[in-house]
Formats: C-alpha cells, structure tokens, sequence
C-alpha cells in the first residue's frame, strides 16, 4: 500500500509543478483539494448520465430549481455530454495537459481554426439556444469597440469594415440565412469578442439573484469567464450551483470539479465579495453577468 500511496504522491507533485503561476500563494487549498478528491469524496456523478441533469446527482435535503420548459436555464441544465470519462482534447486533436479537473465534456464541437476559446464557447451556447428557440433575430453581440454586431445583419449580407477602433457595415455579401453561415458569423464574433466586451456589455449580478446561464468573470486581458448550467436548493434556501468551462487553447466546454469544497464537488456554492477558487482559475472577486 505504501508503494502505490507514493506513487500517487509523485503524481500530485507532477500537479503542483504544472500548476504553479504568479498565484503560486493560492495553491495550497487547492493540492488539498486534489489530495482530499484522489483519496475519499462523496460521489455526485452517475456515470450514465448523458446529461447535465442526469449525470450529477442532489446532495441530501437537496432540490432542483423550477425553470419554464423552453428557457434557457432548462436548455443548459438539459445539455448533452460525452460518455463518462471523455478526454478535454484541444482543437488540433491533442489532449489538454490537465485531465483531472472535469467530470463531465458537453457535447460542443471544437471547431479547427482554434478561435472558440473561453468567451467564444459561452456565447455560442447562447447562440445556439436562440437559433434552436426560434429567436434568431435576438442573436448578437458587442465586439470589444463596443459595436453591436447582429446575426440578423450578417444573414442579410453586411460585413463590418474595421479601421483601429472604428467599425463600419457594408452590404458586400448576398443574403444568406443558413445554419453554415451562422457558423461563419460565429467566428466573425470569436475574434472580435470575448470577456470583456461581454463584461461591458452584460448586466452585473449579485450572488443572491444568481440563476442558471449567469457567468463567473474575471474582466482582465485576457481574463477568464466560466457558467453556471445547473442550481439546486435546500429548505433553508441556500443554494449550489455547476460551473462550466471553454479554455484557452480553444478545447471542448467541461463541466468543472470543486477542489476547493471537494465534500460537494462538483457543486459549489458562492458568497458576495468572496474569491472563488476553479481548478482553472482563480478568481479574486464573485463577478457575475447575465446575457440579456
């Protein structure tokens, strides 16, 4: 016993080095987090699952939220995964180095050209969830000039002519409404947005209001931004929730563990004011907004 328990040792010391950055002062909680997780945690995850709702299960005393059928908290809640133990591969088909922190992979495809990173996935699963509701017209973004950019003007033919911080719309294309042309604005949206055009653009929220879809920001350059795509609550009103990631290199969406509180992982729960520590990301301030 004794060899494998210093095998598993040299494993998470590997972790440590790979995971020391400029916050190297933040990382002790988090090896606790991966030592208490490798070693003994209540498990939450049905393996079977081929949804965010059905593969993580309740805590006790524990209950889902009530969301109308066609919104878009039910559509995250209700978003297709990858068989159990699916792999974070890059968008050039290589495996990401840290295969621990997920316990789930949403069935979103990474496209090659490397461009759907953190930002870019959340903002396509919005995207889609318009398209998919029938609301096309909703669908639409600021780049980070902070000119508006809509699905509805690139469909009918207009392109933006940018110069510096100055962007222009010019009808240079025919009108074209399909599916692969909204990809294709997509990308139009991938390199000229991301998390703070989003931050500036979107509405703030405090922790109490949270609902499912709001996002966990950290505005910087480049900064980082992560999803709420489930929230359950207990008779006393204290709430969990599920974060989900994009990353940078572009790589597929996951559903993150909680190292931090590995007792509830993957739920976490937030405080105002308080840092929340993802096995990504350390963000220093609780900020959240919400697509509009």
């Amino acid at each position: 016993m004794k060899k494998y328990f210093l095998i598993g040792l040299g494993v998470i010391a590997l972790i440590v080095i790979l995971r020391m950055n400029s916050r190297g002062k933040q990382l002790t909680n988090h090896v606790k987090g991966i030592i208490e997780n490798t070693i003994s945690t209540p498990s939450y995850i049905n393996e079977l699952g081929d949804s965010i709702s059905t593969r993580v299960t309740l805590p006790k005393g524990y209950k889902r939220t009530v969301y109308p059928k066609e919104s878009f908290q039910e559509y995250l809640r209700h978003y297709r995964l990858k068989n159990h133990g699916s792999p974070i591969i890059n968008y050039d088909n290589s495996r990401y180095f840290a295969q621990h922190w997920h316990d789930a992979i949403l069935e979103i495809p990474v496209p090659a050209n490397g461009l759907q990173q953190c930002a870019d996935a959340l903002m396509r699963m919005r995207a889609e969830y318009l398209w998919d509701a029938n609301r096309k017209d909703e669908i639409g973004f600021n780049f980070t000039s902070g000119h508006y950019c809509s699905w509805k003007k690139y469909a009918k033919g207009y392109r933006p002519k940018i110069r510096g911080n100055k962007v222009t719309f010019h009808k240079t294309a025919s009108p074209n409404s399909s599916k692969a042309n909204f990809y294709k604005y997509l990308n139009l949206i991938y390199t000229y947005a991301g998390t703070l055009s989003l931050y500036t653009e979107l509405p703030k929220i405090k922790v109490k209001d949270l609902t499912i879809g709001d996002m966990l920001v950290n505005p910087g350059t480049p900064g980082h931004i992560e999803i709420i795509v489930d929230e359950i609550v207990n008779d006393k009103g204290m709430k969990l929730f599920l974060l989900a990631q994009g990353n940078t290199p572009a790589q597929n969406v996951c559903l993150l563990k909680n190292f931090e509180d590995t007792s509830i992982s993957p739920w976490y729960r937030f405080s105002e004011n308080v840092a929340v520590y993802t096995p990504s990301y350390h963000f220093e301030e609780s900020l959240f907004i919400r697509f509009k």
